[in-house]
C-alpha cells in the first residue's frame, strides 16, 4: 500500500476552517481572472492563463484537503 495513492485517490472532507480558506482563494482567483479578462486581448495566452489559474485554484484546494 502506498500512501501519497491513497491519500491523493481518497475524499477529503471538509475540516474546521478548510471551506473559508477554499472561498477565500476562489475570490482572489475570481478577482485575478476579472483583470486577465479586461486587460489582456482575446488570444490563446489568455486561454492558457485562465486554464492555469483554474488549475492553480485547483490544486490549491487539494493541498489544503489533501495536506492538513
Amino acid at each position: 500500500m502506498n500512501p501519497q495513492i491513497e491519500n491523493n485517490f481518497s475524499y477529503h472532507a471538509p475540516k474546521e476552517g478548510q471551506p473559508q480558506k477554499y472561498e477565500e482563494i476562489r475570490e482572489a482567483a475570481k478577482e485575478l481572472a476579472y483583470l486577465l479578462e479586461e486587460s489582456v486581448p482575446n488570444s490563446r495566452e489568455k486561454s492558457l492563463a485562465m486554464t492555469n489559474l483554474e488549475q492553480a485554484v485547483f490544486w490549491a484546494n487539494a493541498g489544503i484537503a489533501r495536506n492538513e
